[in-house]
């Protein structure tokens, strides 16, 4: 079984899309029920195997309730974690609602998730977490004070359970995307900079010295990957998909 969580639009539609669409049968758990819903469909329309949940990851009892329906209808051998908020704001415009926002989706629902999920995993032989994180977590982003905390906490996560459950076969890997062109990203221009949008997605576009952002679908074949059979000597890793932000500027 393959639970995909934040997988009704963006980069978790993309995952739960392409792992359907080599044969797994996928769950998809987002906060929102009806995005859910049709994600499920399309993916079902498309030839693949969805079921939708509506689950608050945040919600420890949402979640364990919502893992033990999962895995009584077997065991669960894959856990995406890409459920996630963003917040754009430097320490000092960084409310303490904000801070226990990003901190309770970001940190404490991936922790959920992979708390509900682990016994299921070790009774079924091993398995893999995928955790999605991102270059805020290791690099100093400008007015990205809780998120970046959100997500190197993510990596942090990664690491332990990667080493903690290497007796189980379990492994646990992470994704940290530099930026990629979902909605929240015309969101976030059309908010900020009414009639300049085409220019300004130049602008963040160029910011990637590869000359674009990132697509959902490229974030989607590298979880394929790491969750795999092929990549079973991969844990406790970090993956930058950033089109070289990271090694190539200057």
């Amino acid at each position: 079984m393959t639970v995909v969580t934040g997988a009704a639009s963006g980069i978790g539609y993309a995952i739960a899309q392409r792992f359907a669409q080599h044969g797994a049968a996928v769950q998809i758990v987002d906060l929102d029920e009806n995005a859910a819903n049709r994600a499920a469909q399309e993916i079902g329309e498309g030839g693949g195997a969805a079921t939708a949940w509506s689950c608050d990851v945040s919600n420890q009892r949402n979640v364990k309730e919502l893992f033990q329906k999962i895995a009584s209808q077997g065991p669960i051998h894959i856990l995406v974690n890409n459920a996630g908020i963003s917040h754009v704001g430097k320490l000092e415009s960084t409310t303490e609602t904000d801070f226990d926002r990003i901190f309770s989706v970001n940190v404490k629902g991936i922790y959920n998730c992979m708390y509900a999920a682990i016994e299921t995993m070790k009774a079924g032989g091993g398995g893999a977490i995928l955790n999605m994180a991102s270059i805020a977590a290791t690099s100093g982003l400008a007015d990205r004070f809780a998120y970046s905390m959100s997500k190197g906490a993510v990596v942090s996560m990664t690491y332990s359970v990667a080493r903690d459950y290497l007796a189980h076969k379990i492994r646990c890997n992470c994704i940290s995307p530099a930026r990629v062109h979902t909605a929240f990203v015309d969101g976030y221009l059309q908010k900020n900079y009414p009639g300049r949008e085409e220019e300004m997605f130049r602008v963040l576009s160029a910011a990637q010295p590869i000359g674009r952002m990132g697509e959902p679908k490229e974030v989607a074949a590298l979880a394929l990957f790491l969750c795999s059979d092929e990549a079973g000597f991969i844990t406790g890793t970090d993956y930058p998909i950033d089109g070289g932000f990271f090694n190539l500027h200057g």
